[in-house]
């Protein structure tokens, strides 16, 4: 235990950076207009865990580790950091984000010098932190359990620390066997555990049998697996197209052991090593940069997309803030809304009109929506303006976007003609495009354009409106005045009614997109997909979730995938399964927040029917053969000291509704920490290239419903056969650091 903080230490000898953390320092904490407070910060010796001195006696020691943080920012970057601070503070300040619903930190250095170290010393503990072996990840986790073990700090586990420590880890051991592996281990037979032999504790502790058998089955040279037995496992288990030459690769890459990597063989940590690296996880990571055509019209692609991005809660009371963007925008969002309303001082504000929901002013959110829009990604994002303002404001809102975003905003079309369909995401990468209403046709290259300051469009409740704006309305349609400024920059996604799949293919152009609520839409897809599908082969379509979703809850969005929907919108703000699909999806290509669409969604004279399955080249049946195997460090769902999880896990597919099926493992009693399920599931898939699968680990409760544990999504398409380790994300889409499952896939064509 103590050597693992000398070892921390020495790592640290010489960083100035970690140095500074290390010694703290004052930094004024900032939460409202009256209260900023000196607070004392300092980084612990284990480099994962920041402590600060608050005044407030009961709680005079408060931490919270460094895995928890999302960012930190520098400058007056946050909406409380804009409210109560002065622009003068702006190089001294800076806020640490946390990833759970955890408060941010607003702080405040002395001087602009004090702000960077603070900054760059935490960005680099982060990213230590982060680029961590798995196996380190292992230890820290268990040293950090061990610590808070260790009641009496006395660098030493006694047999009842013990027990307690085992319940930390998330596993019930009983008493007999608590006894046994502390006997075990207690070689100087003192009644404690320390140095050695709580590192032994560790290996008997960490062992995985499953890995055991599998290495077995392969090492053949003197118990150990050379290059040649490497390349066996790869070609047999892994079915992957490897050379003695990629094995070579991963032994050089992944063995611990230098003897062994000398005589270019791979021991058996070498080889748990190569399973938790990105080669032995689920997902193919020759899906995982952008592997797919990015020249094709942008209606050719699902776009990652946002509803109500302005929300951090829910739909009637909660709070707006310019953070619910930036939080989308770095989930790969590529199409936001912002729902804007008249302000006071003539400055347009956003929020949901008609609730009690706070209010953010438009320039704050264009400014942020332009900081934050290209760090995930580079490809184009679509601003859908919802639009309440009157023309006084709307010419300021057009103001603030060609101020604002300057040459990135697209303000005519592309080239210097008229174009025919819509440009690729290719020839839009780092750009922004406006949905709205448009006064005229599209023809910036005619002499006839119009040239009134303002004119009126109708507004039906087609559009953006929810159910409950509605009700307030007088009338259903009613004539919104467009500031002819605004209408000038609507170019490629002009907000239109939609009265039917006859009527758009008369009369709709390829840049005029129609909006549909969720219900209308989800019938569509239900009663005339194939119509759908040819609509959206050259058109674009966004769909919203209805108005009485005020919990912001979100809707299944395969259905309208299914039927060649580009712009599903979904309340980004509110973890579920639905957004876990969501996320699931844009996992692939780069994280671009653009998939290209299956070429049958894009053919216009395509028969494919989600519902019907006719015959065609969609079907590509295949069988998925999984099992199960086991599960590593879960963590606890419960605050309770004592409780440990039951773990059962749910394997789901999503996709035409022929394919759309769970399965379930038993659920295993008390032991979070490595329960072994060993079950075998098969699945038929008729249409791989819309299907994804989401494995659910729940605490199974027989009296009431299960708890969530972790999940991961994935597209069916990039599952990976052979022998794999499957991460998992929070309800929040964070990765949990130390868990895991571990399973094996092989995936065939149906007989």
């Amino acid at each position: 235990m103590d050597s693992n903080g000398i070892a921390e230490k020495q790592c640290l000898e010489g960083d100035k950076d970690l140095q500074f953390l290390m010694n703290g320092g004052d930094l004024l904490k900032v939460r409202s207009g009256s209260w900023k407070k000196t607070r004392y910060y300092k980084l612990q010796e284990d480099c994962k865990t920041l402590w600060h001195e608050s005044k407030k006696t009961l709680k005079s020691k408060q931490t919270f580790s460094v895995e928890d943080i999302e960012e930190v920012r520098t400058g007056r970057q946050t909406d409380g950091l804009r409210k109560y601070t002065e622009e003068s503070v702006e190089g001294r300040a800076f806020s640490i984000l946390f990833k759970s619903q955890q408060k941010g930190l607003d702080l405040i250095a002395s001087s602009e010098e004090e702000a960077k170290k603070w900054v760059g010393g935490l960005e680099k503990v982060i990213s230590n932190i982060k680029n961590l072996t798995p196996q380190k990840k292992t230890e820290h986790w268990i040293y950090s359990c061990m610590r808070k073990a260790d009641k009496n700090f006395d660098n030493k586990i006694s047999q009842k620390e013990l027990k307690s420590f085992l319940q930390d880890i998330n596993i019930e051991v009983d008493e007999d066997y608590a006894e046994m592996l502390f006997q075990k281990c207690d070689k100087s037979k003192c009644g404690f555990l320390e140095g050695k032999e709580i590192e032994h504790f560790y290996e008997i502790l960490t062992q995985r049998e499953e890995i055991k058998v599998i290495y077995g089955e392969y090492a053949k040279t003197d118990g150990l697996m050379s290059a040649a037995d490497l390349l066996n496992f790869l070609l047999n288990e892994q079915r992957e197209d490897a050379s003695q030459n990629d094995a070579l690769q991963l032994i050089e890459k992944y063995e611990l052991d230098e003897n062994a990597k000398a005589k270019q063989q791979m021991t058996k940590d070498g080889f748990l090593m190569y399973l938790h690296q990105p080669e032995g996880l689920i997902f193919n990571p020759a899906h995982k940069s952008v592997y797919q055509d990015m020249k094709q019209p942008l209606n050719h692609y699902f776009i990652s997309s946002s509803h109500n991005t302005y929300l951090l809660e829910d739909q009637l009371k909660g709070p707006s803030s310019t953070e619910a963007y930036i939080k989308a925008l770095l989930k790969g969002c590529r199409c936001v809304e912002l729902d804007c309303w008249d302000g006071s001082d003539g400055e347009p504000v956003i929020y949901h009109g008609y609730t009690l929901t706070s209010k953010i002013l438009f320039k704050d959110v264009i400014k942020a929506i332009k900081e934050y829009a290209f760090k995930m990604t580079e490809y184009p994002v679509i601003l859908s303006l919802e639009n309440h303002c009157s023309v006084a404001q709307q010419k300021i809102m057009a103001q603030h976007l060609i101020s604002i975003l300057g040459s990135t905003l697209v303000t005519k079309p592309l080239g210097d003609q008229m174009p025919t369909c819509l440009p690729s995401p290719e020839e839009l990468k780092g750009r922004f495009i406006v949905k709205g209403k448009r006064l005229d046709k599209l023809d910036m290259f005619s002499e006839e354009s119009k040239t009134a300051e303002e004119d009126s469009v109708t507004e039906e409740e087609d559009d953006e409106g929810d159910e409950e704006d509605q009700e307030k309305k007088s009338s259903k349609t009613k004539l919104l005045t467009l500031a002819k400024e605004l209408s000038d920059i609507v170019i490629y996604c002009k907000s239109v009614h939609f009265r039917g799949f006859e009527d758009s293919r008369d009369k709709q152009s390829f840049y005029e997109m129609a909006s549909f609520k969720e219900g209308k839409a989800v019938k569509l897809a239900e009663e005339a997909a194939n119509n759908y599908i040819h609509h959206n082969t050259d058109k674009l379509s966004r769909i919203y979730p209805a108005g009485l979703r005020t919990d912001s809850s979100n809707y299944n969005p395969v259905p309208l995938w299914n039927a060649g929907c580009q712009i599903v919108a979904l309340n980004f703000q509110t973890p579920c399964a639905e957004m876990d699909m969501n996320q699931g999806l844009f996992l692939q290509n780069g994280q671009s927040g653009y998939n290209l669409k299956p070429s049958f969604l894009r053919d216009q004279d395509t028969k494919f029917d989600p519902i019907t399955l006719p015959e065609g080249p969609w079907l590509k049946n295949k069988s998925l053969h999984l099992m199960v195997i086991s599960a590593q460090q879960l963590p606890k769902v419960s605050k309770r000291e004592s409780s440990i999880v039951d773990p059962i896990v749910k394997v789901q597919i999503y996709g035409v509704p022929a394919d759309t099926t769970v399965a379930e493992t038993q659920y295993i009693e008390n032991n979070g920490f490595n329960p072994m399920w060993n079950e075998n599931f098969q699945f038929d898939v008729r249409v791989p290239d819309l299907a994804l699968v989401r494995f659910l680990i729940e605490d199974y409760d027989s009296s009431s419903n299960n708890e969530f544990i972790g999940q991961y999504t994935l597209p069916f398409n990039c599952l990976k056969n052979g022998y794999h380790h499957v991460p998992l994300l929070t309800k929040k889409g964070d990765h949990l650091s130390s868990a895991g499952l571990f399973v094996h896939i092989m995936v065939v064509d149906a007989e």
